[in-house]
């Protein structure tokens, strides 16, 4: 079993609030580290779903939580799918649901996988291996305009239309086929006086390929009012989120749904009927302490933001 250490342990599960007969879904199983931890506060009644797209972390996690069979359910999916999905469980309604969004230490540890910049792989990136779209076709075929938006507005790179262009020219000559080639022009692309400092200069353009070929912001967007629907009487959402543009899409829903009125400040009084749909339990988003900062890297951009169903 692959070493994972999930993010934020103890505060998601003070978040969801645990009943040991309540109904909890995790939207993203990965290595099934949260997964554990609720399940073992359940008790004969209670159920956890849980649900990844990635055939490995689903056969990783299985592994994992093994020992609570009887109260566990896998099924490899997509979290946009979850109402369905816990539907056709006959639940209606679940007490608390889990996203921890981005890659997982499973897929980055998994070299072949093609997440990493640091490991020579084909270029892949792919979460859910069953869809056509990998990292190859992004970079070999998106335009240059194309290449240049995504590593702007997704890796928040200054440097995305220098990279662009690089990544243009070198394909020209032959295709670009693996991690370590992209890397390299990546790096050719960023002035040398700019390399030092602030991680490796792929990291940026490799997090932005992946979200695009993964589809993780439209998916996020567009999934967050209906997990909200879907949550039972006082029942919680909580998301981790590790991209600014992930972390502001979660707290705008949170707001809108916490107060959806769209009548005018001049109305003495709410004419247009929306109800709150609950209330934001998070002011602000809940960050790693310095023990967690120092032993898991990837616990550094983690926010969590958490959503309480009006009761």
């Amino acid at each position: 079993m692959f070493a994972h250490k999930p993010v934020l342990l103890n505060e998601v599960i003070e978040g969801l609030n645990i009943r040991p007969d309540g109904i909890y879904v995790d939207g993203t199983l990965g290595g099934g580290g949260h997964s554990e931890e609720i399940a073992r506060r359940l008790g004969p009644e209670g159920r956890l779903i849980g649900i990844d797209r990635d055939e490995d972390a689903i056969r990783a996690a299985t592994e994992r939580l093994r020992p609570y069979e009887d109260r566990v359910t896998i099924v490899r999916g997509n979290y946009e799918d979850l109402p369905d999905i816990i539907h056709s469980q006959g639940i209606e309604k679940a007490d608390g649901i889990l996203l921890d969004l981005g890659v997982s230490s499973f897929q980055l540890d998994e070299g072949e996988r093609g997440f990493s910049y640091r490991t020579e792989a084909p270029l892949d990136m792919r979460m859910d291996r069953r869809q056509s779209l990998s990292a190859y076709e992004v970079v070999n075929e998106y335009s240059e305009q194309d290449l240049y938006h995504i590593i702007r507005d997704l890796g928040e790179d200054r440097f995305a239309k220098n990279i662009a262009k690089h990544i243009v020219m070198e394909r020209a000559k032959e295709p670009i086929r693996t991690t370590t080639q992209l890397a390299e022009i990546i790096k050719q692309a960023i002035p040398a006086r700019m390399r030092e400092g602030g991680g490796h200069p792929a990291k940026r353009t490799f997090q932005a390929i992946r979200i695009e070929v993964n589809r993780e912001l439209d998916i996020l967007t567009q999934s967050l009012e209906p997990l909200i629907d879907v949550l039972a009487p006082h029942g919680r959402l909580c998301i981790i989120s590790f991209h600014s543009l992930e972390d502001r899409a979660v707290k705008n829903a949170f707001r809108k749904a916490q107060d959806p009125c769209i009548c005018s400040k001049d109305l003495p009084v709410c004419v247009c009927g929306r109800k709150p749909k609950g209330r934001v339990v998070t002011r602000k988003p809940i960050i790693s302490g310095e023990e967690e900062l120092q032993e898991n890297n990837r616990a550094h951009s983690a926010k969590l933001r958490i959503f309480e169903a009006v009761g």
